[in-house]
């Protein structure tokens, strides 16, 4: 038992240490080359006033998040305050900047604590929540795809798709065929001998937790109200995207349309589990406005730097709060 502990941290830490390395490799790409007197110049000519309306947006994107996050949850038949789920959302954010993707256990476990929810019911609505994130994400790059196919279907064919199909052969759709067959088999083992096994008792019963948690989103009540939030949600996200080309003079030029697809185009870069999205959206953000509008790296960068350290700032500063708050109610 002990030896599986150590083997447990002993993963968890490679896990950490190598997507961090990640992180970095994708960093240095990004600023390889970078002109850093014309780095600094991009920086000073930056109007903050712009900025600091984006993070504003930010922080009441947080704030609808927490109460579409919390109208998911109703259902399930607790009193969840709007406090605790806007908590819940922060932690996860600042959580992620640790390790990535842990924010999501991190903001169930904040509700579990506080209202005494089973964790894995909790977990069934965040799955339901990120599956409608995703969903969006893809119905939002259909959109930006059909609105500019010349300037935008070339990029993603060129450097998202093909680059894909380069790095995977045919032979990847028989490993994933055999693993949807072995996943298969190993829920049957499971169901099949749920009674004889704690352990397989334990699996079922996390399994129906979830389930649970994923079915309470299609009895919430006010779906419209669902509908909203979360076009309001990325009504902001290109809002946050609109400001950041507003302040950075050198790529004024730059239309709502454009801020639309640098929106999704980061959402990707969010996406990729490295910690807080560090090196990720600067890679891909500095490689769109290069491939697609001509700017130089330098420029690039300086946009994506700004971007993203406002928004990873906001979480942060949000994150830590709640973190305080959170922890002085628990001491209560």
């Amino acid at each position: 038992m002990q030896n599986r502990s150590i083997l447990k941290r002993v993963y968890s830490a490679l896990k950490y240490f190598i997507l961090l390395a990640v992180a970095g490799v994708l960093l240095w790409v990004s600023f390889k080359g970078v002109h850093w007197s014309d780095f600094k110049a991009g920086l000073l000519s930056t109007n903050f006033r712009w900025i600091a309306l984006s993070m504003l947006v930010s922080i009441f994107v947080f704030w609808l998040r927490a109460l579409r996050w919390r109208l998911i949850m109703l259902p399930l038949g607790f009193k969840i305050k709007r406090r605790d789920a806007w908590d819940g959302v922060n932690i996860g954010y600042i959580t992620n900047f640790a390790v990535p993707r842990a924010g999501e256990f991190a903001r169930c476990g904040v509700i579990t604590k506080k209202t005494g929810l089973p964790f894995e019911t909790v977990a069934g609505t965040v799955v339901l929540e990120r599956s409608v994130d995703l969903l969006s994400l893809a119905l939002v790059t259909l959109a930006v795809i059909i609105l500019e196919w010349k300037k935008f279907g070339n990029f993603i064919n060129r450097e998202i798709v093909a680059s894909f199909d380069n790095k995977f052969s045919a032979n990847m759709a028989w490993v994933a065929g055999a693993l949807v067959i072995s996943f298969v088999v190993f829920l049957y083992i499971i169901f099949r001998f749920r009674e004889r096994h704690p352990i397989f008792r334990r699996i079922t019963d996390i399994a129906k937790g979830v389930i649970s948690g994923v079915m309470s989103g299609f009895r919430m009540p006010q779906k419209w109200l669902f509908l909203i939030y979360t076009a309001t949600i990325w009504f902001c996200y290109w809002l946050m995207s609109y400001t950041t080309i507003l302040a950075f003079p050198a790529v004024e030029g730059l239309t709502a349309v454009d801020a639309l697809f640098l929106t999704v185009i980061g959402g990707f870069g969010w996406v990729i589990p490295v910690q807080g999205g560090i090196g990720a959206y600067h890679f891909i953000i500095s490689l769109a406005l290069a491939s697609i509008y001509g700017i130089a790296q330098t420029t690039g960068v300086v946009f994506a730097t700004i971007s993203h350290e406002s928004q990873a700032l906001t979480m942060l500063l949000c994150g830590a709060i709640s973190l305080i708050t959170f922890s002085l109610s628990k001491k209560r």
